[in-house]
């Protein structure tokens, strides 16, 4: 069973940036799958930030547009979430998420804290 990894999150300062990472824990044709990362914040339901397609294509929860990209790299088999101008509000657990035909594989989560 192919596992996804979470890994970059950390503690900034508003304003700051962080770049995440999401890998298979193998080799995995995720080619054929949507990538997504969600977010939650204590207290607070689970919310989808970004998604980026098979073909590549991005979209962006309305609090993440003209901050954040995500990408990916099907060679790699590794999705990414580049989160700038940092705010407070963005602190939360981030979770990838890997999803297609037969499949949706969810990461454990890292920590994002935006405080001075």
């Amino acid at each position: 069973q192919v596992q996804f990894v979470e890994s970059g999150g950390g503690l900034v300062q508003p304003g700051g940036s962080l770049s995440l990472s999401c890998a298979a824990s193998r080799a995995s044709f995720i080619s054929m799958y949507t990538g997504e990362w969600y977010r939650q914040a204590p207290g607070k339901q689970r919310e989808l930030v970004a998604t980026i397609d098979t073909r590549g294509s991005p979209t962006y929860a309305g609090s993440a547009e003209g901050r954040f990209a995500i990408s990916r790299d099907n060679a790699r088999n590794t999705i990414y979430l580049q989160m700038n101008s940092l705010k407070p509000e963005d602190t939360a657990v981030y979770y990838c998420r890997v999803w297609g035909p037969g499949a949706d594989y969810w990461g454990q989560g890292t920590q994002v804290t935006v405080s001075s």
